[in-house]
């Protein structure tokens, strides 16, 4: 099948769509080394109101940007904060380290974490109401004909259009990132969506036959009925060809356990387009969490493609 039809079937059965950009309201603001974090709303197609980290670097622009999806890890209360280094793991902070080197970052809340949680918001865990709240989001949306799968791509696509209609921002040089959680969003979303100019994706490239076969929880997110029966995460890595994606994953991670034959299936489309060494794999022997030598070579790999 010719990448053009596979990523319009995808689009079509995900149900992607690009939005316009939304009308944002702008509240708190600080000055941090070398940008300023910005908090920031915005209502989504459907009337949620999406909290978000704004980091704008320092200086002239415009810079080129890049979209920070956050882990899951089970901590609700984690949300836009961690990828921000306003809290959480620092091995998760990848916007304020892109922002310290001239990259605008965008990190929002994912629906059910930090400020997107229906009963709390801010930083402290509800252990009872938190992981209830995600199955509730998940299932009421499947009792009336729709996903969470779609509400969460739906609020990624809506971010990059945030992005690039701010001045500040490179329009032409937007990425995305994440680990685990976000970066499923990541291999979900940036397939579909041509602004997408290059995507990092970290302990998430794992294929649902191999989860299944394994036994691997699968969040979700990621539970869409009839996806597994035509598709798999190879079909969308093909749909990034020929833009730059570096896969991330470990010989003992159980959500990257088969990136390797991910990447293997895919690299044909790359080689198809002349276009083969803009899929890069950093494959370690080590487990789901990051290390400081993986989060150091996933920044270098983004900052690199932001200055391509």
């Amino acid at each position: 099948m010719a990448l053009e039809e596979l990523r319009g079937e995808l689009a079509a059965f995900l149900g992607f769509a690009v939005p316009p950009a939304p009308v944002v309201e702008w509240l708190e603001r600080s000055a941090e080394p070398g940008y300023t974090r910005t908090l920031l709303r915005y209502r989504s197609g459907d009337g949620d109101v999406i909290p978000a980290l704004l980091l704008v670097p320092e200086g002239d622009g415009p810079f080129p940007a890049v979209l920070v999806h956050h882990q899951h890890n089970s901590e609700y209360h984690l949300g836009k904060s961690e990828p921000a280094g306003v809290a959480g793991e620092p091995l998760q902070a990848f916007g304020s380290a892109l922002a310290a080197r001239g990259v605008v970052v965008l990190a929002p809340d994912s629906i059910c974490f930090e400020d997107r949680r229906r009963q709390r918001g801010g930083l402290a865990p509800d252990e009872v109401a938190d992981p209830l709240q995600h199955h509730n989001e998940f299932a009421y949306r499947l009792l009336t004909g729709g996903l969470l799968s779609r509400k969460v791509l739906a609020d990624s696509a809506l971010a990059v259009s945030l992005l690039g209609s701010l001045p500040a921002v490179r329009s032409d040089r937007v990425g995305m990132l994440g680990h685990s959680y976000g970066g499923s969003t990541v291999l979900f979303h940036a397939p579909l969506d041509a602004r997408i100019r290059f995507a990092g994706a970290s302990g998430s490239a794992c294929t649902y036959r191999a989860r299944m076969a394994a036994g691997t929880g699968i969040e979700l997110a990621q539970v869409i009925p009839g996806f597994a029966q035509r598709f798999d995460l190879e079909d969308l890595v093909r749909c990034m060809a020929p833009r730059p994606l570096l896969l991330a994953s470990a010989t003992r991670d159980p959500y990257s356990q088969d990136a390797d034959v991910i990447e293997t299936a895919a690299r044909e489309a790359y080689e198809a387009l002349a276009a083969p060494k803009a899929l890069e794999h950093l494959r370690a022997d080590a487990g789901h969490r990051l290390d400081a030598g993986r989060f150091r070579q996933i920044i270098e790999w983004t900052w690199a493609q932001c200055m391509a």
